[in-house]
């Protein structure tokens, strides 16, 4: 630590993205990537769009991106802003809208960065526990609070929320701001889109690096009443005008207008999931259900950890959450393509069978 730092900086926990290692013939299953590339129409959007206009500062409000968006969800040009990932934009929302004076809610087994932002800016927070079968129950999200975040499906777990209970929520919190992450709500999900015009305390986010395949791109929106993009865009203009690149701005568009490939390759993704499933099953493991482009996994005879090391010596990287308490025992594994799934079944039946793994 520096003596000079801001001495705020020194509580800080910043948030630990998954790996990215460079292992040889690597069956990568750790951050929920799409194991299919980006529609062919956005590399070709990208490639068009590197070129001598890159001197030229981007366009600083996206709009035709913006109109796209706004265009595919049935809203207003005043109804939408991007930003460069939903992580940013997730950023920008909790210092617009949430309030020092009450403890933010979210999850005690949900996405990483929401503590993380609440640190940050200075908010308190509490972790509202789920219930014992991992799902979230929003009659629990009651009484005085700064701000409500919700990711939907869970971050961690796939579980998702049904509509209704969603705005059952927002009904009982009327004054404060309820973020519904979305960035999974592709693979099975019902949006809460829909709700926006009949709740203006509604902020829902949502990112082009799961189902779309487009991580390496970083771009993430927001959909909400004006006066909530209004806010979330002088915060933006006071800290960066312009986040968004040409090539993001292009690629993305793009992306958005292919409808056929991303339906195509979330059908694919959602399909390997529900036949992943039974053959984990069939090896002992306890799966949570699903609604995302990965899988919350558990064996009752053996320790996640050693799971996760011993595949991790086969080249499978998984995700090993060993700082939520809950879930210790619990492996995250993202959905990845046929080949790459069947090689995760070879390997943990390999592993499984070998009598010098240590049980729990």
């Amino acid at each position: 630590m520096s003596r000079l730092w801001n001495p705020s900086i020194h509580k800080l926990h910043p948030y630990i993205p998954g790996e990215q290692p460079h292992l040889l013939n690597l069956t990568k299953l750790n951050t929920n990537e799409s194991p299919y590339g980006p529609s062919p129409k956005a590399i070709e959007a990208i490639k068009n769009a590197a070129n001598e206009d890159l001197r030229l500062y981007p366009d600083p409000t996206a709009r035709k991106l913006c109109e796209v968006i706004a265009d595919k969800f049935d809203l207003k040009l005043d109804n939408v802003f991007v930003g460069n990932g939903s992580d940013e934009v997730l950023a920008h929302a909790f210092r617009a809208f949430f309030r020092p004076e009450n403890d933010i809610l979210f999850a005690d087994v949900t996405y990483g960065f929401y503590p993380v932002y609440c640190e940050l800016f200075g908010l308190s927070y509490r972790h509202i526990p789920l219930k014992e079968d991992f799902c979230l129950a929003v009659e629990d999200y009651q009484g005085p609070c700064g701000g409500i975040a919700i990711a939907n499906p869970n971050a961690n777990t796939g579980i998702a929320l049904p509509l209704d209970a969603i705005e059952q929520l927002l009904k009982s919190q009327p004054d404060c701001v309820v973020i519904i992450d979305e960035a999974y709500v592709d693979f099975g999900a019902e949006t809460a889109v829909s709700l926006i015009k009949n709740y203006d305390n509604l902020l829902v986010v949502r990112t082009f690096s799961k189902s779309s395949g487009l991580a390496g791109l970083r771009v993430g929106y927001a959909l909400g009443a004006p006066e909530l993009i209004e806010a979330l865009t002088r915060v933006k203009d006071s800290f960066n005008s312009y986040p968004l690149p040409r090539t993001s701005q292009a690629g993305a568009v793009a992306s958005l207008l292919d409808e056929e490939w991303f339906g195509k390759t979330v059908r694919h993704i959602v399909a390997t999931r529900e036949k992943l499933i039974p053959q984990l099953e069939a090896l002992g493991f306890k799966i949570l259900p699903s609604q995302a482009n990965f899988i919350l996994i558990h064996h009752p005879e053996f320790s996640a950890v050693t799971l996760h090391n011993r595949l991790r010596d086969q080249s499978i990287i998984v995700r090993h959450l060993s700082s939520v308490p809950r879930i210790q025992e619990w492996l995250r594994v993202t959905i990845g393509s046929d080949q790459d799934c069947e090689n995760l079944i070879r390997i943990l039946r390999k592993i499984l069978e070998n009598p010098s793994l240590k049980p729990v």
